[in-house]
């Protein structure tokens, strides 16, 4: 008797999760960012919600929570509960660097399901509109020269910009004090207004700031140009071959959250990448949309693994670790 209710309450439950997937969403969604506003993950995660709202037919609300390099809301994200009504949208930084430099209370592996890649871009080398050096071969030589007197900015100890600024030391054998800030927003705010020297930032941030002749950009850290500022070029072609650096994002939800839930949710986030005004708007900001056959789960998972797989060797070994 009592093995035929333990029976009963398993179908019971099952049925009570099948419903829900099929009944979700029936409340808003929240996005958690682990950064400041205004910068490219929190640019991204609009960007979807203001798309994601007429295929989900409910509001996706972003939730800012910042500090130690995304790994306070990642981890709150972690602990959410799997009923797909948090989400994170995540990065390189935040979901790869971090796990190689933290002692972390959850596992980027084992503790997220993963929805879809997001789009990726490549960092650009920036600099305050003033600053003396006229392109990337001045700069270095400028940084040689002067050793620990410029300032960049960066999102946050383990952030992207962070691990961006330390390879350009080792690669350009410069060296200059690397400020970290509880995001990319607030470092190019100090940028704009002439406090900080450099910053390694993607092009949503570079872009606006340097056409409107607020910061200078001396090249993207890509084999090529980039199609949106062709006039740019790239390290490849400045003076420092081989800085190839971007930062692609993507979209997790708690592990344990319903396959029903998991595969609803990659579905709206695909239509949202394929809507012809979301991809104008990431194209302007020099964002890649990933193809779709990129945007499955299981290409994020795949994907995901092998980055901390390739990263985390490269970071320990070099000795970068949180202080």
């Amino acid at each position: 008797m009592k093995g035929r209710f333990i029976i009963a309450l398993a179908f019971l439950t099952i049925g009570i999760a099948n419903a829900e997937a099929e009944t979700y969403p029936s409340k808003p969604i929240t996005f958690m960012v682990p950064f400041a506003a205004g910068g490219p993950t929190d640019t991204i995660a609009r960007i979807l919600s203001d798309r994601l709202r007429g295929s989900l037919g409910q509001t996706v609300i972003i939730e800012n929570v910042t500090g130690a390099g995304g790994t306070i809301g990642t981890g709150r994200a972690a602990r959410a509960s799997p009923d797909g009504y948090t989400a994170v949208v995540g990065n390189w930084g935040s979901f790869v660097v971090t796990g190689a430099m933290y002692s972390l209370q959850f596992d980027h592996l084992k503790d997220f399901e993963p929805i879809s890649m997001l789009p990726t871009e490549p960092f650009m080398i920036n600099s305050r509109a003033s600053f003396p050096a006229k392109d990337l071969k001045e700069l270095i030589a400028w940084l040689k020269a002067n050793p620990d007197k410029a300032t960049a900015g960066t999102s946050g100890i383990g952030g992207p910009s962070h691990i961006a600024g330390i390879v350009f030391q080792q690669m350009s054998g410069t060296r200059f004090q690397l400020v970290p800030y509880r995001g990319a927003g607030p470092a190019a705010q100090d940028l704009l207004a002439g406090q900080l020297d450099l910053m390694m930032s993607g092009p949503s941030m570079a872009l606006p700031a340097a056409r409107a002749g607020r910061v200078r950009i001396y090249a993207v850290a890509a084999a090529a140009r980039t199609a949106v500022a062709s006039e740019i070029p790239s390290v490849d072609e400045a003076g420092l071959p081989g800085f190839h650096l971007s930062v692609w994002h993507g979209l997790w939800v708690p592990k344990g959250t319903p396959r029903e839930i998991v595969a609803k949710l990659n579905a709206a986030v695909g239509d949202a990448l394929a809507d012809p005004v979301a991809r104008e708007r990431f194209a302007n900001l020099g964002m890649d949309i990933p193809p779709r056959e990129h945007q499955t789960p299981e290409a994020l998972g795949i994907f995901h693994k092998a980055e901390i797989e390739k990263w985390w060797p490269i970071i320990k070994a070099a000795g970068i670790k949180a202080e």
